[in-house]
């Protein structure tokens, strides 16, 4: 029925469907495309090798950010260091010769407003409200925080992308995650996607689109909401939305590629009207209660392995499924834990702060508060802060969180995505703990033989003082 009650997510996908096949596929119209040197390079080199030009260059914006050293970037002479893993070296230069060559927009790795490119688009006004975004990352799904349908897509469809403006697709179903109430003293964003992550486990999502409603959500920051959204991927969704909103609009209003004069009146009307109607239907509901959510760290080697920072360890046999009681009996082997230990009692010799899901100003505030007059725990070998971006960087520095940072024992660096992922030189040491804000803990993620603690940057802030997982209420209350 053509004027049935419709979702957030059916209404963006209805406005973007070019056509329709038998076959249920629909070829979708892709409003913005990031690329960074990881995932696009091949995609290049196969639309030079065909003669193809980009089809849209101006809603393509190209900006490395995996492989690029977090330490200084320039000498005293204001030359450009080299890099010195070599296969990092040609990717990031691949980048750069090929966004001029082919008309795209390229933020260099000096330039002010280099970043993560989850963290770029939202700042650029690049990512929008109703539109559909994709780059060749899967924690694309973070620019959901603007009320925008992202997700993660493979190098040939990158290429794809570049190509036409467009991709072939299926219709995702719709997931509903309404967080109802009023999250605790302490209690964050990243406890709360982390709890729901636990509810849902990593599969929970698998062929939806999540929608997180609810006043919780309403009532959160838009830095917030992309800290959720980043992490819908890792219950195995599609992408994450939340409805844009008073909030949204003026997070966007006044940014570089934000529309300006009429064109923004027109653009926030339609905005508006984006919103899951009354009455529409989703084919699966799950409802939390906010008073339920405490802070939450991961014990084992996969995001749905979560407890809150007052619990243990758990035992295999705590599980009723035989497969899921072997996942766990790797993952403490791996991690090198025991059933029954208190998380409080799991001490850290590493500490990372940053990534496309915590690098933004309010994250480097929340953990610059626990961190103020404290100095770093003995344990702690290394301990890294990492700014999204060079205008996150600029504004923290401008309030001095930087000095708080570097007073306390820690190291302020340069934006990119540093020790979320082994491909810089920003590792974890094989057989060490790191509390991390980053979103994956999977084996390996962070370093050969890393051992991953996912936290908010509360809570890495509390570990990184008292050399363990700690419950950051017990510093700030």
């Amino acid at each position: 029925m053509a004027n049935r009650p419709r979702t957030l997510y059916e209404k963006i996908w209805d406005a973007h469907v070019v056509e329709t096949r038998d076959d249920g596929t629909s070829l979708v119209y892709i409003d913005r495309h990031l690329v960074h040197e990881v995932t696009s390079p091949q995609a290049f080199e196969a639309l030079r090798m065909a003669g193809r030009k980009v089809r849209k260059p101006e809603l393509t914006l190209a900006v490395p950010d995996h492989n690029l050293p977090t330490t200084a970037r320039l000498d005293t002479s204001g030359n450009r260091l080299p890099i010195a893993d070599p296969e990092s070296a040609q990717q990031l230069a691949a980048l750069e010769r090929n966004a001029p060559e082919f008309s795209i927009r390229y933020i260099g790795a000096t330039d002010a407003e280099q970043g993560i490119v989850h963290v770029v688009g939202p700042e650029q006004g690049f990512s929008l409200p109703g539109a559909t975004i994709v780059c060749g990352d899967s924690h694309t799904a973070a620019h959901g925080g603007v009320g925008a349908l992202a997700f993660g897509i493979g190098t040939s469809e990158v290429e794809h992308v570049l190509a036409t403006q467009t991709l072939l697709l299926k219709r995702s179903k719709t997931l509903e995650v309404r967080v109802d109430g009023q999250l605790g003293p302490g209690v964050t964003s990243k406890d709360l996607i982390l709890h729901i992550i636990g509810v849902l486990g990593t599969a929970g999502g698998t062929g939806y689109v999540i929608e997180y409603r609810g006043e919780v959500f309403e009532k959160m920051s838009v830095e917030s909401r992309l800290t959720v959204c980043n992490m819908s991927i890792e219950a195995g969704a599609r992408s994450g939305l939340i409805a844009p909103d008073d909030i949204t609009f003026a997070y966007l209003k006044g940014r570089p590629m934000a529309p300006k004069g009429e064109d923004w009146d027109k653009a926030v009307a339609w905005w508006r009207s984006l919103a899951t109607d009354e009455g529409a239907k989703f084919d699966k509901s799950i409802r939390i209660d906010a008073g339920d959510v405490e802070p939450t760290v991961t014990w084992g080697t996969s995001p749905e392995d979560v407890v809150s920072i007052g619990g243990v360890v758990p035992a295999p046999e705590s599980f009723a499924d035989t497969s899921k009681q072997d996942a766990v009996r790797k993952s403490l082997d791996y991690m090198g834990l025991v059933p029954g230990t208190p998380m409080r009692d799991v001490e850290v010799q590493n500490i990372f702060i940053g990534s496309c899901t915590n690098s933004r100003i309010e994250d480097m505030r929340a953990a610059a508060e626990v961190l103020r007059g404290r100095k770093v725990h003995p344990n702690i070998k290394w301990g890294i802060v990492v700014p999204g971006s060079g205008l996150v960087k600029a504004q923290a520095e401008a309030e001095g969180l930087d000095k708080i940072i570097i007073e306390a024992g820690l190291e302020w660096r340069e934006p990119g995505c540093s020790a979320c992922l082994a491909m810089n030189p920003d590792k974890v040491p094989a057989g060490e703990r790191c509390a991390s804000t980053s979103n994956r803990n999977f084996v390996g993620r962070q370093g050969p033989g890393a051992r991953t603690h996912l936290v908010s940057p509360a809570m890495a802030a509390a570990a990184a003082v008292t050399g363990r997982l700690t419950d950051v209420r017990e510093l700030t209350s």
